[in-house]
Order: structure tokens, then C-alpha cells, then sequence
């Protein structure tokens, strides 16, 4: 039998690009979206199309797993790409705002793994030896965080967090766990009718000279001007999780680091982390008990 995908958010960006690039294979693919008018394209291009938001009640999520495998019988391929950005400053933002962003980006990722894992850990064991394999989209920003995009980062790196442990928690039942992690794509994620603001505005952080004003500036020059093609990294991404292409031989990594910018990212974030490790080792050392006692 084909592989079955899941995906989530496949209106557009990496969910769109990834649902694509798994029917080019001949793959079973179920694309979701909150609006289904949205995604006729994939219809068209032979995927199941279904309405399903992340952030719906518990139970008609698992009314939905259940649906899945009753048609489908199993689903190789769990791919949650739901998710937005919510740029301003920390002093800005809501609680209602800030719960929204982490209701998408975090809970509804968990839920959505949560409501299909106990029919993943139960299917037979597929192609590869795995049962299984679930990915969510995390980000450059889940190793900086930054002015103006702090929430972003905040909810990004819990998803990054979130899939190392499911790695280790799900090893046991062959389900592999991975983190996609993209830098800056030429995608609609920073367009004006994508990026979300808060409502809020404090002049003080609007002010171009500031690190909150310099970014808000950025994203919107950024725009259009990514350096990733989300094409080329969705196919890596299919490659790497079919363990084809560039991937064949080699497992599928916990976190899929795509495009030269996020790569620089987490290099110099290493080297920042190990050099201030370096300068306090000492006091580091310092707390512990002495050795013996």
C-alpha cells in the first residue's frame, strides 16, 4: 500500500509545498485546512481534502483519528504545519493574544499528535521498521529569540522542545519524532493579510532606532526577499522523512535544519552558548557538592 500522509495547514507554505511533493510520489495524502475552499488545488492534484483546525475541541480531534483510520487504515506520516507569527513587542501583547499564538503553535500541535498517537502505536510497523513518523514545523527562531518576535520564538522553541521528546518517548513503539526547521522561505508566512500584530502599538517600541522598530522594519523588507525556496525544502523535507534521495542510508534527524541563514543561526548561537559556558565554568562548577559528600 502507499504511504498515508496527515497533514495539517496545507493552504499554504510548507504544509502546501509537502503535500505536493508526497502525491508527485504516488503517496496517500490527507490535506486539512480550517477553510477547504482553500486547498481545491490539492483536490485536484488527487489528495483527500478535509476541513480540520488545531485548535478544535479534544474530542472531535479524536473523532477525527478515528475517522482516518477507519478509511484509511494507518498513517505513516503526521506532518503538523499549523502556525503563525505574532510580532510586537513583549509590553504589547495581550493575554488573550499571547494564549491564541500558543493554542496554535503549541497546544494545537500537541493535541493533534495526542489524538492520532494511540492509533499510531498500535498500526503495524511499516516501511523502514517504523510505525510511524510525526514532524512539526519549528523555526530559526527557535534558537534566537529576538525584539518584537518573542512570542514567535517562545512557541517555536517549545516545538522544537516538544519533538526532541517525543523522540525519546516514542522510540520505544518505533514512531520516529522530528522537527522541521526553516529559515527565512519565500513563502506568504510575512504577508500582510499572514502576519499578525498585536493591537496594541507603543510608540516608544515603533521608533526605528530601537531593536523592536529595526525588526518591524525588517520583516517587511524582508517580504519577498527570503533567500529558501519553500519548493527545494519541501522536497528535502519528503526526501529526508522517506528516507530517499538525500537521505537514503541515513536516518531521519530530530530536527531538519533547512537554508543557509538558519544554519548560520544555530552555529553562532552554539558558539555563543559554549563561549559563555567557557567564561563562568568556574562559578558553573561552583554550586555543586563537594565531590564525597
Amino acid at each position: 500500500m502507499a504511504p498515508v500522509w496527515f497533514i495539517t495547514a496545507t493552504s499554504s507554505g510548507f504544509g502546501h509545498e509537502i503535500a505536493l511533493r508526497a502525491l508527485c510520489r504516488g503517496h496517500t495524502v490527507i490535506a486539512t485546512a480550517r477553510n477547504i475552499s482553500r486547498i481545491q488545488d490539492l483536490a485536484e492534484a488527487g489528495a483527500h481534502t478535509m476541513a480540520f483546525d488545531v485548535t478544535s475541541p479534544f474530542t472531535e480531534m479524536q473523532d477525527t483519528a478515528k475517522t482516518i483510520f477507519d478509511k484509511f487504515g494507518r498513517v505513516d506520516y503526521l506532518v503538523n504545519a499549523a502556525g503563525f507569527i505574532l510580532e510586537g513587542a513583549v509590553e504589547e501583547f495581550s493575554p488573550e493574544e499571547t494564549h491564541r499564538i500558543f493554542n496554535v503553535n503549541v497546544f494545537g500541535v500537541m493535541n493533534t499528535f495526542k489524538a492520532f498517537l494511540p492509533h499510531l502505536r498500535t498500526q503495524e510497523i511499516g516501511d523502514g521498521g517504523t510505525r510511524a513518523t510525526v514532524v512539526c514545523i519549528g523555526s530559526l527562531g527557535s534558537w534566537q529569540g529576538g525584539a518584537s518576535y518573542a512570542a514567535y520564538s517562545m512557541t517555536k522553541a517549545s516545538c522544537s522542545m516538544l519533538m526532541e521528546s517525543l523522540r525519546i518517548e516514542l522510540a520505544p513503539y518505533k514512531i520516529v519524532s522530528s522537527v522541521i526547521e526553516p529559515g527565512y522561505f519565500r513563502t506568504g508566512f510575512l504577508s500582510s493579510n499572514a502576519l499578525v500584530q498585536t493591537k496594541e502599538r507603543i510608540d516608544a517600541y515603533e521608533d526605528p532606532k530601537t531593536p523592536a522598530g529595526a525588526t518591524r522594519k525588517g520583516l517587511r523588507q524582508v517580504h519577498g526577499n527570503q533567500p529558501g525556496d519553500v519548493k527545494r525544502g519541501a522536497e528535502v523535507v519528503v526526501q529526508v522523512l522517506t528516507r530517499t534521495g538525500v537521505s537514503k542510508g541515513r536516518e531521519v534527524p530530530v530536527r531538519i535544519v533547512l537554508g543557509t541563514d538558519c544554519e548560520e543561526t544555530i552555529r553562532a548561537q552554539c558558539a555563543k552558548v559554549t563561549s559563555y559556558l567557557d567564561e563562568w565554568q568556574d562559578v558553573i562548577r561552583s554550586t555543586d557538592y563537594p565531590k564525597g559528600e
